[in-house]
C-alpha cells in the first residue's frame, strides 16, 4: 500500500511539474506570440471596451470622444463604450479613427498611448491597484481652431482641394481641411457593415481616407516663382532693378519647342511687374541663369525632397523634379520647372510652409497640430515647442519677397479677390498649374498663397484647388482659389490675437 502511495505521489509531482512548465510556457515563454497571434482578439477588446480619452482644438472643440452605451438603446451590444466624434467630417484627417476590428489612423494612432492611458506618467499618477478601473486616459489638445478650420469648409465648398492655415512664426496648424473627406462615425459604428463602409472610401478614385493636404503631392504652377525668384535674388542673379524683355515666347537652350506666358500673352517689364502679372518667361529665364546647381539648391533650402518633419503620419515629400545633373544636361527643363511646371510636385502643407518662411524673415518652422498632450488630471505629458527647420533665405530676401507679394495682392493677379476686410494688408502669389499639352482641352489647377497682415503676419494659407472639371480649368488661382483664402483670413483676422 505505502508503494502504491509513493507512485501515485511521484506521479502527482511529475504532473504538477509538467502543469508548472507549461504555465510558465504559455504565460512568460509564449506570451509575446499569442498576443499577436490574430486569432486573440482578448486584449484587443479589453483594451477597446475602456473609457479613451478626447482630442480637442485648441479653443476647446471635441473632435473624438468616448461615450457610454446605453444599455435600454442598445440592449445587445457586446460593449460598454462607443467612441464618437461630434465634429463629423470637419477633423477626419486629423483625428482619423479607432475601431476594433479595422485598426486606427492619424492621432488615433500615433497618440494612442496619451488616450489610453498607458504612459508611464499616466501609470505613477494611478491611485488604484492592479485590477482598478480607474479612468487614466488622457487628453489630445490641437493647435487648430475651429472658427477658422469651419470657414475653410465653408469657402472650399464642394470642391475637391485643400485649405491649410498656419502661425508663420511657431509653425503650429491652425486650419487644415481637405475634401473629398469622409465621417469617422461611419467607420467606427459597430454594426456589420462598417466593412462596406472602408471598401467603398478605399475604392472611391478621390481618396478621401488620404489626408491630401499634406499626404498628396500636386503641381504647384505660378506660386513656385517664390522659390525661383528667392533663388535669383540670393545668387545676385536679380534685383528689383531688373529687367525682362516684353516677349510672347521664348525658346530656351538644348530645344526647339518655345515657352509662353500664361494665355499666350505679352509679357515683360521690371522684376515687380513680371512677379505681378506672373509672367512664365522671365522664371523660365531666370532658373536657367541662375544654373542647375544653385536652383536646386535653393529647392532644398525650401525642404523639397526632403521629409517633411510634421507630427501626422505619412507626410509626402515635395520634389523639385530632378537633380542638378538632370538640368544640366537639360536647361529646358530647368526653364519650365522655374514657374512650377514639369515634374515639380508639391504639398499644400508645404506651400503655406514655404509662404511662411518669407513672413517669418526666411526661416521656416516645423509644422505641427498637437500643442499639448495631458493627463487623466490635467498634468502635461509632453507640450510642443516651435523649432526651426529650414532657413530658405535671408531676413533681406524675405522682406523684398514680402514686397514683391504685396503687389501681387494689391494690384497683380490675385487684385480681383483678396482684399481683407479693414483694408488689412496682405501679401500673395497665385498659381495655374497647366495640367495639359499645348493643343489639348484645357486642364489646370487653381492655386493661391498668401500671409497676412504683410507687415506683421499672424496667418499663411495656401488654398489648392483641383482641376478635375471644366469650371476649375477655365479659371485661374486669383480668380478661384482667391476668395476661398479671402473668407478664411476674414474669419481668422476677426479672432482676438493668441497670447
Amino acid at each position: 500500500m505505502n508503494q502504491r502511495i509513493r507512485h501515485l505521489t511521484v506521479a502527482l509531482i511529475a504532473l504538477f511539474g509538467i502543469l508548472f512548465v507549461q504555465l510558465t510556457n504559455w504565460q512568460v515563454l509564449q506570451r509575446d506570440t499569442l498576443v499577436a497571434d490574430a486569432r486573440n482578439n482578448r486584449i484587443t477588446v479589453r483594451e477597446f471596451d475602456k473609457m479613451r480619452g478626447a482630442i480637442v482644438t485648441a479653443d476647446g472643440t471635441v473632435i473624438a470622444a468616448t461615450e457610454p452605451i446605453d444599455p435600454a438603446l442598445r440592449p445587445n451590444s457586446r460593449f460598454d463604450f462607443q467612441r464618437v466624434y461630434p465634429t463629423q467630417d470637419l477633423y477626419a484627417n486629423i483625428s482619423g479613427y479607432y475601431t476594433l476590428g479595422f485598426g486606427s489612423t492619424q492621432l488615433e494612432r500615433t497618440h494612442n498611448d496619451v488616450l489610453a492611458g498607458t504612459t508611464a506618467q499616466q501609470q505613477l499618477e494611478s491611485t488604484g491597484g492592479l485590477f482598478s478601473k480607474e479612468d487614466l486616459s488622457g487628453t489630445v489638445q490641437l493647435t487648430l481652431n475651429n472658427d477658422i478650420q469651419k470657414a475653410a469648409k465653408r469657402a472650399l465648398g464642394d470642391r475637391e482641394g485643400s485649405v491649410v492655415v498656419m502661425d508663420p512664426i511657431t509653425g503650429a496648424v491652425l486650419a487644415m481641411y481637405s475634401n473629398p473627406t469622409f465621417d469617422p462615425n461611419d467607420v467606427v459604428a459597430q454594426t456589420g457593415s462598417v466593412g462596406q463602409t472602408l471598401t467603398a472610401l478605399q475604392d472611391d478614385p478621390r481618396k478621401p481616407l488620404l489626408a491630401n493636404a499634406y499626404q498628396e503631392r500636386y503641381m504647384p504652377g505660378s506660386t513656385f516663382k517664390i522659390v525661383t525668384t528667392t533663388a535669383g535674388l540670393e545668387t545676385g542673379t536679380i534685383d528689383l532693378m531688373s529687367v525682362f524683355k516684353n516677349s510672347r515666347s521664348w525658346t530656351p537652350p538644348n530645344t526647339k519647342k518655345p515657352i509662353r506666358n500664361y494665355g499666350k500673352k505679352v509679357c515683360g517689364g521690371d522684376l515687380a511687374e513680371v512677379f505681378r502679372r506672373s509672367c512664365n518667361i522671365p522664371f523660365a529665364q531666370t532658373a536657367v541663369n541662375v544654373g542647375p546647381v544653385a536652383m536646386v539648391d535653393a529647392a532644398t533650402r525650401f525642404g523639397f525632397d526632403a521629409k517633411v518633419p510634421f507630427d501626422l503620419p505619412g507626410a509626402a515629400a515635395s520634389t523639385f523634379g530632378g537633380t542638378a545633373e538632370d538640368f544640366t544636361d537639360s536647361l529646358a527643363l530647368l526653364a519650365i520647372h522655374g514657374f512650377g511646371q514639369g515634374q515639380v510636385q508639391i504639398t499644400p502643407l508645404h506651400m503655406a510652409m514655404i509662404t511662411s518662411s518669407v513672413a517669418n524673415a526666411g526661416v521656416m518652422m516645423k509644422p505641427f497640430v498637437v500643442q499639448q498632450t495631458l493627463t487623466h488630471n490635467r498634468n502635461v505629458i509632453r507640450r510642443t515647442n516651435p523649432e526651426a527647420w529650414k532657413t530658405a533665405m535671408s531676413a533681406t530676401t524675405a522682406a523684398t519677397m514680402t514686397q514683391l507679394m504685396m503687389g501681387v495682392a494689391q494690384s497683380g493677379t490675385a487684385a480681383c479677390c483678396l482684399q481683407l476686410n479693414g483694408g488689412i494688408s496682405v501679401a500673395a502669389k497665385t498659381g495655374t498649374a497647366q495640367l495639359n499639352a499645348e493643343g489639348e482641352k484645357q486642364r489646370s489647377h487653381a492655386w493661391i498663397t498668401a500671409f497676412a497682415p504683410a507687415q506683421a503676419p499672424r496667418y499663411a494659407i495656401s488654398v489648392f484647388i483641383k482641376g478635375v472639371n471644366d469650371a476649375v480649368s477655365a479659371s485661374t488661382g486669383g480668380r478661384l482659389a482667391g476668395p476661398v483664402a479671402k473668407q478664411v483670413l476674414d474669419v481668422a483676422l476677426a479672432l482676438p490675437p493668441s497670447k
